[in-house]
């Protein structure tokens, strides 16, 4: 009997979880549904800032073009569901925190209000860094390549599909910090480990850095690394408090 008992009882616990899940889920597409009609009511500005980048190193009288009878229909639906997540990522992450809270402790979930925020400021960080500072002279670079007998003419679905591949990496890339967090806080790392580790942590952030960056200059992949560097200095430091505030815990436990 007793067993049956725990059965139901966690098959409840299971279907709470799931109803919670769709709630939360029901809740953020409702928010990206709502502004993905609003962005694609603005989509010619949205267009001029998001070409902005790759239209300032073209020639004079250029123009991104499409070849397909409908191709220009559905970068416009993509490009409004990419300006939609973003403009909604603050609520996003607030109700993925309001899906794990219940299996945190008290102290942990006084964490909602920093993770959100931080988490935003990271992610809009990396993108603002990758459009104003890595992707300009990418494009420079590249269109370099036009002369009288080359023209470059490129669609805009596939530097579209360029930029946000680009800028969702730099996003998450500056979200290393939360990563870290996340993992000292698992006891997967530690900041001791991270230090002693740094030397390869350099050069695997040059690497990324290499992949991120468009262009092949070493210049613009130094410009990608330099933050990086920062952010896994700041990432040590959210590791030393993690084990403080475990630290402290235990203590208080003792007594």
């Amino acid at each position: 009997m007793e067993e049956t008992e725990d059965i139901q009882e966690q098959k409840m616990s299971l279907t709470e979880h799931l109803i919670e899940l769709r709630k939360r889920i029901s809740r953020a597409l409702i928010a990206v549904g709502i502004v993905f009609f609003a962005c694609y009511y603005y989509k010619d500005w949205i267009f001029n800032i998001v070409s902005k980048p790759l239209t300032s190193a073209l020639p004079k009288n250029s123009y991104l073009i499409y070849t397909g009878l409908t191709e220009a229909f559905f970068v416009y639906m993509k490009l409004a569901f990419f300006s939609s997540v973003i403009i909604t990522s603050p609520f996003i992450l607030y109700q993925i925190w309001k899906f794990i809270a219940p299996g945190l402790l008290p102290d942990e979930k006084k964490l909602v209000v920093p993770f959100v925020i931080s988490s935003s400021l990271l992610f809009v960080s990396g993108i603002l860094f990758g459009y104003f500072i890595a992707l300009p002279p990418a494009f420079e670079f590249f269109v370099s390549f036009n002369s009288k007998y080359l023209q470059a003419m490129i669609s805009f679905s596939q530097y579209l599909s360029l930029f946000v591949t680009f800028l969702l990496g730099f996003g998450l890339s500056f979200e290393l910090p939360v990563f870290i967090f996340f993992l000292a806080k698992l006891g997967i790392v530690n900041s001791k480990m991270l230090s002693k580790q740094r030397r390869y942590a350099i050069l695997v952030i040059f690497i990324v850095a290499a992949i991120l960056t468009p262009s092949p200059d070493a210049l613009s992949q130094i410009l990608m690394a330099i933050p990086l560097l920062f952010l896994y200095e700041v990432s040590i430091v959210v590791a030393k408090y993690v084990e403080k505030k475990k630290m402290a815990a235990a203590n208080n436990e003792e007594e």
